[in-house]
């Protein structure tokens, strides 16, 4: 940290993203990427024509993913935005809805981001502890008076929110913007976008970097009121109105038209996430029931960070979070069917004594 950084910024706590190791090949289960590739749309879509046409600038309205969006949620134009990927989205909203007056809730265990979003922007935090089942505390977040930002299904726990609960934070805090962080909601969760006609302090982020394997190319939209949309804009517009760049935007409305493909992937990652589930708790695991494309596992007596370190001696990356209430566990994406065997095999090993 050089002496130049703002002293605003001397005690910031950067978010730490999942591996990205080169030394070797791995069965990479730590990032919650998709294990499938983009559809053939989206390979097609990206041509040598949109290639040389890299020297200008893209639409910074970024109309067609809009339309598309729009027609494919059943909401008005002016209810979408796009930008670079989900994060950035939150980040837009920590700008555009927090002051020092009004700062942001969220829980104890959740997405790191929100926590550095923050502290980046100097605004108060009210962290709501999840109870003992990882399930949240939904009258501590009624009577916070904050804005509220949560992640549903939650990460790392994989849990879901019921709606009704979304809808009674959002009543109890009208005065309030309630962002729903839907990242994993395609692989059985129930998306918030039914609450809007109702809730116009709803913003629903977000991504086509899990169910529509784009993480490669960052790309996220929000769908909330016309005027919270027109807040998000005035922020893109001071900051970077070229934030998705040409490829990705051909790229994303290709996506937007291959729904079948996406489908078929996410109820194939559903089955997989079940049938990993069933195995690990059959050798001895506690695993959390999950509706996201990732499962949060422990082991009776064994530290998660044991866990963790045998596995990426053998070639498999999961995650694994130091805070104490899930030093415990280790978080593990789905992959595919064959990339799971793989895994259960080697964790039945380790806890069985053969693979330590």
């Amino acid at each position: 940290m050089s002496r130049f950084l703002s002293s605003r910024l001397q005690s910031l706590q950067a978010y730490t993203p999942g591996e990205q190791p080169r030394d070797r090949k791995y069965i990479k289960l730590n990032t919650n990427e998709s294990p499938y590739p983009p559809s053939p749309r989206v390979l097609d879509a990206v041509s040598r024509e949109a290639v040389s046409a890299l020297n200008l600038y893209p639409d910074p309205t970024c109309k067609m993913l809009r339309e598309k969006l729009a027609a494919r949620y059943g909401v008005g134009e002016d209810m979408v935005f796009v930008s670079n990927g989900s994060d950035d989205i939150l980040n837009f909203c920590f700008m555009a809805f927090c002051n020092k007056e009004k700062g942001m809730a969220y829980a104890d265990i959740t997405y790191g981001f929100y926590s550095v979003f923050a502290q980046l922007h100097c605004v108060p935090s009210c962290v709501i502890a999840l109870k003992d089942d990882f399930t949240v505390d939904v009258k501590a977040f009624e009577s916070c008076g904050m804005n509220v930002v949560i992640a549903n299904p939650n990460a790392p726990t994989g849990i879901m929110l019921p709606l009704e609960d979304i809808k009674r934070i959002a009543f109890a805090n009208r005065d309030s913007v309630v962002m729903v962080d839907e990242a994993y909601v395609d692989f059985g969760g129930e998306s918030a976008l039914s609450l809007l006609p109702e809730c116009d302090n709803i913003i629903v982020v977000r991504t086509f970097s899990k169910s529509r394997s784009m993480a490669g190319a960052r790309l996220g939209f929000a769908i909330a009121s016309p005027e919270l949309i027109a807040d998000l804009e005035l922020i893109k517009y001071s900051t970077n109105p070229y934030d998705i760049n040409r490829l990705t935007q051909i790229a994303g409305a290709a996506a937007i038209d291959s729904d079948e493909y996406y489908f078929d992937n996410a109820k194939k990652i559903i089955e997989t996430r079940e049938y990993t589930a069933q195995r690990l708790t059959a050798a001895g695991f506690k695993v959390i029931p999950s509706k996201a494309n990732f499962i949060f596992a422990t082991y009776p007596g064994v530290c998660g960070e044991k866990l963790y370190s045998i596995l990426k001696e053998k070639g498999i990356l999961v995650r694994h979070f130091g805070s104490e209430r899930i030093k415990e566990y280790i978080r593990i994406t789905i992959g595919t069917k064959e990339e799971m065997d793989v895994l259960c095999g080697t964790l039945e090993d380790i806890v069985s004594g053969k693979g330590n």
